[in-house]
């Protein structure tokens, strides 16, 4: 065994630069790998976190709705008194958390903070906003039950379901991520490339001496174990430096910059990056171990 490893270390230095060079393949292919699947992580964290948040909002009759949708103009309070009754009743109650009602003052109050600063504040009254009953479902995916109870109710203008605009947000997020992932096969389709080449390279450079090991009666896995080790040792400091990429991107960034910029929703933590570590590790020895055992499979002629 000790002629195995000073065998890998004599290959090691013999072809110094590419093992940078693989090295770094496999660095920048499996931080895209980790970055991918911290960002998956991210959004099924995020999709529990906000749909089990998402409420239903009923928007009742204004002064300015549509008349085709509210041709008995603005929502009288005896219409609001049967929205509330039907909210409390037992048939939808079992579905309910809990509701309350936005008149208009504070729904114009919590326009103008939403929009702070924005000039179209300044142009909107309270009287054009809408009386709501915002509400909130014990389990969030049973919100068509609260969706088809309410459309078309006298004085209801809209009912409105705010998982449809996590979902449209959620497809970009699944979209990048999707679009990362191809990038990072790619990348390890690249660094699988370099280590085949570079185990190719070392094994033409020491022909000689492998045709010497086979007269004397070696096996062919004894000649090409120091080629796969080679291939694993570079591809394994290549996998530490990215696993260390990936915990440093949660730490400083998403930790230290997203969670203290966007303080009102989760994000992925150590516990999460420290997952991703080990199995950036297995991903780098493995695919270090096959390309360089095809390599030698293929082109090593001894």
């Amino acid at each position: 065994m000790k002629l195995v490893f000073s065998e890998v270390a004599q290959g090691l230095r013999r072809n110094l630069s590419m093992v940078i060079s693989v090295i770094l393949v496999t660095f920048l292919s499996l931080t895209f790998v980790g970055t991918a699947s911290l960002l998956q992580m991210q959004i099924g964290q995020m999709k529990n976190y906000w749909y089990d948040r998402a409420q239903v909002a009923v928007y009742m009759c204004s002064d300015v709705s549509a008349a085709d949708s509210c041709p008995q103009g603005k929502a009288s309070p005896d219409l609001l008194e049967r929205v509330k009754e039907k909210l409390e009743s037992p048939t939808l109650s079992v579905y309910i958390d809990e509701y309350y009602f936005e008149d208009q003052q504070q729904a114009y109050k919590t326009f103008q903070d939403q929009f702070e600063g924005n000039a179209v504040a300044q142009y909107v009254t309270a009287d054009q906003l809408n009386e709501t009953f915002w509400v909130k479902l014990v389990d969030s995916t049973k919100s068509q039950i609260i969706t088809e109870s309410f459309t078309g109710v006298a004085g209801v203008e809209e009912v409105r379901d705010q998982r449809s605009y996590l979902d449209q947000i959620f497809s970009i997020l699944n979209a990048a991520s999707i679009a990362a992932i191809g990038i990072a096969v790619l990348m390890l389709f690249s660094a699988a490339l370099l280590i085949s080449t570079t185990i190719r390279l070392s094994a033409f450079s020491r022909r000689r001496e492998l045709g010497i090991m086979r007269l004397v009666g070696a096996s062919n896995f004894y000649i090409q174990l120091p080629f796969i080790l080679e291939g694993v040792f570079a591809s394994t400091v290549g996998s530490i430096f990215a696993g260390l990429a990936v915990l440093g991107i949660v730490q400083f960034f998403v930790q230290g910059y997203l969670a203290q910029s966007l303080p009102f929703t989760s994000f992925v933590g150590l516990t999460e990056g420290l997952i991703v570590f080990p199995i950036l590790i297995g991903v780098g020895i493995v695919l270090a171990a096959f390309a360089s055992g095809l390599a030698i499979r293929r082109y090593l002629r001894i």
